[in-house]
């Protein structure tokens, strides 16, 4: 197998570098964990602990060790690929772009449902723009799922992806998770590469 396959990167592999660091620290450092409780995670609008600069930061900081394992196999997988794409200076601006836009929109939810106590956390906004770059760029490619474990072609994965996630955030049957988050940065991702296309940037 080429070993080019398992390269990474720059932008790529900074950003787990960063993500992995920001949780061990928070894991094994009390203090850090209440410092970055406090402000790295984003509140809502009328929050005391609310800043604007959370918009960045929250994107770093993970709830868990699977959390944690999930994102940054995901931007391992599909980010490696679109770094190539793209070039790293675009690559990361795209990342910037979903993670971002993923708050805006799931803060924007929180405000039409009366969720004011929201918490966000996480580079799962982000990481879903990524996908969805990755499906319209290479819509024939294919994507083996773990469960089930069958083929798919990216295209379908994206819609079918988004289609649960939209269906979950609607229904508010997993309320543990920012499901508008996920389609917020996938909304914005699919705004930026058709902005990018109408300015001859990329071509899909």
């Amino acid at each position: 197998m080429n070993s080019s396959y398992f390269s990474t990167p720059p932008v790529v592999k900074n950003l787990i570098i960063i993500n992995s660091l920001a949780f061990l620290g928070v894991w094994l450092i009390p203090s850090l964990n209440q410092f970055m409780g406090q402000y790295g995670v984003l509140y809502w609008f009328g929050s005391p602990y609310y800043h604007s600069y959370q918009f960045v930061t929250y994107m770093f900081l993970h709830a868990s060790l699977e959390h944690l394992f999930f994102n940054m196999f995901a931007l391992w997988m599909f980010g490696r690929t679109l770094e190539y794409a793209l070039g790293s200076k675009r690559f990361l601006i795209y990342y910037m772009v979903c993670g971002v836009g993923a708050a805006l929109v799931q803060m924007g939810v929180a405000g039409l449902t009366g969720e004011f106590g929201i918490q966000l956390l996480g580079a799962s906004g982000a990481v879903m723009g990524l996908l969805l770059a990755f499906g319209v760029l290479w819509p024939n490619s294919i994507i083996m799922l773990l469960i089930p474990p069958i083929p798919l072609k990216a295209k379908w994965f994206v819609i079918i992806y988004a289609a649960i996630e939209l269906l979950l955030g609607w229904t508010g049957r997993d309320p543990g998770v920012a499901h508008f988050a996920h389609i917020g940065g996938m909304l914005w991702g699919l705004g930026l590469l058709y902005y990018w296309r109408r300015k001859g940037i990329i071509r899909f």
